[in-house]
């Protein structure tokens, strides 16, 4: 029997982004039909595969993209957007492959429902793209967004403190707002997309918290605590309001995590 290493290793050497997509599904629907042994024993990679396009720039070299008023302005966000949830294929992917063995069954059940959700959320932005007459590619995208991945992957409990519980977590203070600036361009289509990827966020963002919490309960740790000095030694950038402190909290991220270090 295939292992779930084996199979998590396959989709993050996947570079084409539709076949990373609908690898990542089809690891969803393995897992859940039983046909996947629970061992994740093989060397995972340090990079995943990724296509030739998008270009990656540096963060400081990136075309600023407006507020979303203009057409050119949506696609832009749009695609910046499209491009997140690509590498969220593969956070959530190489989180099974690489810590899957240090927890029960349910966590590899959770973070594979991510995996599958972050695959939809991809296409649907990419279909959205190409109904703007544009596409996943055509413009360059953010080259820092897997370095959170290279500085956790040591430490599982690093790893759930940074890439869902903060940078997930930035998404559900910045998705409402970005969802009524389309909506008053007359945007109505990629509202009613961002309102969906922003329901399903708010649960990765748990899924993240609940795990978080378990290991930290595993090994002793206060979580509020541990949270606040993982993010001050792993993460390079600054918590900054305003924090949509209402979806946090029902995510399981209270300001007891992030209310005292935030700047």
């Amino acid at each position: 029997m295939p292992t779930l290493g084996e199979a998590a290793r396959a989709v993050l050497l996947t570079a084409d982004p539709h076949d990373k997509r609908r690898a990542a599904r089809r690891l969803a629907r393995a897992w859940r039909q039983g046909t996947l042994e629970h061992r994740c024993d093989i060397a995972i990679p340090d990079q995943p595969a990724w296509p030739a396009e998008p270009e990656l720039l540096d963060p400081n070299r990136m075309p600023r993209r407006g507020k979303g008023g203009s057409e050119r302005g949506r696609i832009a966000l749009l695609h910046a957007l499209a491009h997140i949830e690509f590498v969220a294929i593969d956070l959530a992917v190489d989180l099974i492959g690489r810590f899957g063995d240090e927890f029960p069954r349910q966590f590899v059940d959770d973070w594979i429902g991510v995996a599958a959700d972050e695959a939809m959320h991809f296409a649907l932005l990419d279909r959205r793209l190409r109904g703007l007459g544009s596409h996943y590619g055509a413009l360059p995208a953010h080259a820092g967004l897997w370095e959170a991945a290279q500085e956790t992957s040591d430490d599982a409990l690093a790893r759930l403190a940074i890439v869902p519980m903060v940078l997930e977590a930035r998404g559900l203070d910045v998705t409402p707002p970005t969802i009524i600036r389309f909506r008053d361009a007359g945007d109505e289509s990629s509202a009613q997309i961002l309102s969906r990827i922003y329901k399903d966020e708010i649960h990765h963002v748990s899924v993240g918290t609940i795990w978080f919490r378990w290991l930290c309960d595993q090994r002793g740790f206060n979580a509020a605590e541990t949270w606040r000095d993982l993010v001050k030694a792993r993460f390079r950038g600054a918590l900054k309001p305003p924090f949509n402190d209402s979806a946090r909290h029902d995510a399981g991220l209270t300001q007891e995590y992030y209310g005292v270090i935030a700047s």
